[in-house]
């Protein structure tokens, strides 16, 4: 609720300070698009010999996403080789304040998916960008 009745008016788009150099650094990095936010890139290669199918290769595929989405709040999707059932690249990415974090979490989802899926985790590559 209101602290105060009638709520407090926005500014107008025309009272901001006009755009000069001074008005600019007076708005903070973020106004400057200077604010570094390390987001981190894991890719997955993956081989599944027992899968026979594309429907075999998208169950083994789900459940990695899901469990990986549920425990570490990071966005999971298949990069390469849709169409092919016993081959994929998986990209994991995540993305925070700090640089060190970003390491850390991928690293955990690596472990993770190397519990999940022991042998058919053929390589990995971890990346910032």
């Amino acid at each position: 609720m209101w602290s105060s009745y009638p709520p407090p008016k926005l500014p107008h788009k025309d009272r901001f300070p006009p755009e000069s150099s001074a008005g600019v650094e007076s708005l903070g990095l973020a106004a400057r698009g200077q604010i570094a936010m390390p987001v981190g890139l894991l890719t997955l290669e993956l081989h599944l010999p027992e899968a026979q199918s594309l429907k075999d290769k998208r169950q083994v595929l789900r459940s990695l996403k899901d469990r990986l989405r549920r425990h570490f709040n990071v966005a999971v999707a298949e990069m390469d080789f849709q169409d092919v059932w016993n081959t994929s690249v998986v990209g994991v990415v995540t993305l925070s304040n700090a640089e060190q974090h970003v390491e850390e979490s991928l690293q955990l989802v690596l472990e993770e998916a190397y519990k999940i899926l022991g042998p058919l985790l053929v390589s990995h590559d971890v990346e910032l960008l």
